[in-house]
This record gives C-alpha cells, structure tokens and sequence, in this order.
C-alpha cells in the first residue's frame, strides 16, 4: 500500500479521496500521537490544537471535521480561518499549542484538498510521525468524555494580526520610541494572491512596510483559488507590473508559502533567482550560516556557479520543501529552498513563507539601490530541458547499467558546463529526464538522447 502522507501531507479530490470521515479520522489520530509526544504544553490545564485552511469552499467542511476529531479527541481547538500555511506554523511556534494543522492543497486546481501537520514549534513532522498517525487511523481507543473533551474557538481577526505584525517586523522592527518604519517606502509593487490565503495579509503586510501596493486576484470566493492567478499563472501579473510601471510584482500560491517574482519589465525571476538575490544579501550582513544555501537537486546549475563565483556553498537534498529543512537543521544552516518559490529564511521561520519572502526581497531591492531585473541578472539560469517518459520501471532507472552508462557519457561530455538529472515520478510509471547546458540546443540534444535510452531499455 502506498504511504497515504505525500511530500505536504494528505491531499486528494476533495469529498472523495479526502472526505469529511477521513478528516475526521486524522483529527483524531493526529491528538493520539501527536499529544502524546512526551513533552506536555498545557494552557490552564488544557492541551491545545491550531487549525487554518485556504479558500477552498471545501475547507469549511474539512476544517469542521478535522476540529471535531481532534476537539473529541480531548483537544481545545482554535479555529484560526482563512490564513496562510506559515500563518499557521508560525502560530502554532508562539501560542503554546501542541499542534498545527492547515487544510489546502497549496497550487493545485479548487476542487483538490489536503491536510497536514505541524508539530509544537511549528515544524513540518518527519516522515515517522505521518507514518504513526496512519497506522492509528480508525482505531478505536478510551475517548475522553464529560469535562475530557475539547472545545472549539473561532479567532480570524487576533491569528492573523498577530502574523501580520511578525512579518512586518522581519524587515522594520518596531523602534524604542513605538513608531514602525517604513522601509519600502516609494516601491510600487504589484501583489498577485491567486485568490487565496494570503489576500488579506500580504497586501496588509506589503503596505505596513510602505510599499506602495497594486492588489491583483485578492477576492476568493471559495471556488477561484490559484485560476488563472498566482504563482502558476502569472501573466496577468506581468502585464500589471508592465501597465503600471511598477517597480515589481510578487505572486503566491493558494496556501502563500512560496512566492515567485516579476521585475519591472516584466520578465520571471525564479526561485533559485530569489534564492540567489537573499543569500548574498544574508552573507553581505554576516547571517549566512557556513556561508552555504540548501538547494534541492532541481536547482539550477547557474545557480550554484555563480554563489560560487561570491564565495557561497550550496548543499543538495531531494525534491520537497521538508527536506530542505531537515538538512538546514542538521547542518545548522539559515536559509534554503527550492527552484518553485518555496524559502525558508530559519531567522525567521520553520517553514517556507511566500509573504515573507516577498518582504524580504523588496527590502533588498530598496537596500541595494538597485533594480530586480540587475539583481537577478547575477544570477544566470542554465538553458534546461525536461522530457517526461511515461510506461517505464522508473525504479530501475538508478540501477540499470545501461541507462547509468549513457548518463555518465553525457555528464562527462558536459563536464562543468551542464549535467544531467533522471527523477522517478512519485505517483507514476515515470522518469522525468532533466539535462542543463550552455546552450539550448545541446540540453535539447542531451536531454533526446538520454530519453531515449530510459525509454528502450525501462519499458514496461
């Protein structure tokens, strides 16, 4: 049976693969292991539990259900609404609560839903927790009764405050005499919420710091979240920041923790770009632990050559923002992420937050005096090519000679200038094929020939 947490929790066509019984259930499995963790953080006696969720109309009744497992499960339930994903994790690290939970599906389509878990600090929980919660889900147990059983409390407005005014205070911290700076002070920037979870904070946050902000798809109405809108579709975005003369836009996902950017010609400017942009900013300012950022294997090449070229190492882990954070936690490392707009800034946060990089990237630009474009331009991507290969063993794909044969002929004919990348699918019968070169048509031409072999000899 295939594990039922993915890479960001439960996810699933809402009302069938992820019903109002399975949330439920999570809830009151999550109580089970995650209250029962050793270390006990009570509030006048009480055990505590943080729930938010993003603009899906089928939040309303997942947040419902998961409150009723957990609250049956003895828990009092803060009920926190529509919030961002690190809304939630940061919350969850100052209000004594055991748990955080947010139900979204991050980018994905409206009718897809997810739900997962932070634990008390507000971390993401390692693959053996999920492990724990799936294997007491459904079981039945002592449930608490009477004065045992939790309750449920609805708090929008104080959440969202109160992560507000932290993000805010990232980039201007509050001074001795009260008053709050205003560092983006005469940016113009453009916010694109997708219609999602950050509609009301980042705009808010965005115009605390100073800025001058143009809002864009910042009214859901349960059923528009990331259509035609956000980090997956910004066209829009880029045509705002064009029409407006702004000085630069930022657009988020469903859920708000990644976030990726557009200078003020209007042209992406990535992950690994923004990535790239904050690092040297951390290393210039002396916070750049072991001057080294963590970056998956999706990176781009250029990247890595030029922090190399500022005197930054880089460290590698797989796919998925956790494991980013797993490997800055073992390596006492201060900031990482990922190629999709996922950063996690540890000075910070515990998890990605798109918000937050937005802040942080305009306080950069303004620091600098210079433009998101020359900033980013430091940073060169690679030309890349990505062949999907569909009908195949993708786990022979590390094993079979032949397949490892022709990837070491490429990676050698590529040397320092380019490499390549064969990642199984997670859900499929799949290699996705990844080659980056000095040229296009040479990462097109390596990209072919490998392609073709993974093809050939992994066919099912």
């Amino acid at each position: 049976m295939p594990r039922m947490f993915g890479t960001d929790g439960v996810r699933g066509l809402a009302n069938r693969a992820l019903t109002a019984q399975l949330a439920l259930d999570l809830g009151d499995a999550a109580v089970r292991v995650l209250g029962d963790d050793g270390d006990k953080s009570e509030f006048d006696g009480r055990r505590r539990a943080l729930v938010g969720r993003d603009t899906r109309v089928s939040g309303d009744f997942l947040a419902a259900a998961l409150s009723a497992g957990m609250s049956a499960g003895g828990f009092d339930v803060i009920d926190a609404g529509i919030i961002p994903t690190p809304g939630v994790a940061y919350l969850t690290s100052v209000l004594n609560v055991e748990m955080g939970a947010v139900i979204s599906a991050s980018h994905n389509p409206m009718p897809d839903n997810g739900i997962k878990f932070f634990a008390r600090g507000g971390f993401k929980l390692p693959d053996t927790k999920e492990d724990e919660i799936e294997n007491v889900l459904g079981q039945d147990w002592e449930r608490p009764t009477g004065a045992g059983v939790g309750r449920i409390s609805h708090d929008t407005a104080t959440a969202t405050n109160l992560y507000i005014d932290h993000l805010v205070s990232t980039i201007a911290p509050i001074g001795p005499d009260k008053s709050q700076p205003t560092p983006l002070k005469g940016l113009k920037v453009v916010a694109d919420c997708a219609n999602g979870a950050t509609s009301v904070v980042a705009p808010e946050a965005l115009r605390r710091a100073g800025a001058d902000v143009i809002v864009i798809n910042a009214s859901p109405d349960g059923y528009n979240i990331n259509k035609n809108a956000g980090s997956t579709h910004p066209e829009q975005l880029q045509a705002m920041v064009k029409a407006s003369g702004a000085d630069l836009g930022v657009a988020f996902d469903g859920d708000a923790d990644r976030c990726l950017a557009v200078d003020g010609e209007g042209n992406m400017v990535n992950g690994d770009q923004i990535m790239g942009i904050l690092a040297r900013a951390k290393k210039n300012a002396g916070k750049l632990n072991h001057d080294t950022l963590v970056v998956t294997v999706m990176s781009n090449l250029g990247l890595k050559l030029a922090l190399r070229s500022m005197g930054i190492k880089t460290v590698q882990t797989g796919v998925g923002d956790r494991y980013v954070l797993e490997e800055m936690l073992r390596g006492d490392y201060s900031l990482g992420g990922e190629q999709s707009g996922h950063v996690i800034n540890r000075e910070f946060a515990t998890t990605g937050d798109g918000t937050l990089t937005a802040l942080t990237l305009c306080n950069e630009v303004v620091n600098s005096g210079k433009s998101l474009k020359e900033l980013a331009s430091d940073f060169p991507q690679l030309p890349q090519t990505l062949i999907n290969v569909p009908n195949v063993d993708k786990l022979a794909a590390k094993t079979n000679a032949k397949v490892q044969a022709a990837v070491e002929r490429e990676e050698k004919m590529l040397g320092d200038t380019g490499r390549v990348l064969l990642r199984p699918s997670g859900t499929e019968p799949l290699v996705r094929v990844m080659a980056e070169a000095e040229t296009q048509q040479q990462a097109d031409e390596v990209c072919d020939r490998l392609a073709k072999v993974v093809a050939e000899e992994l066919a099912l």
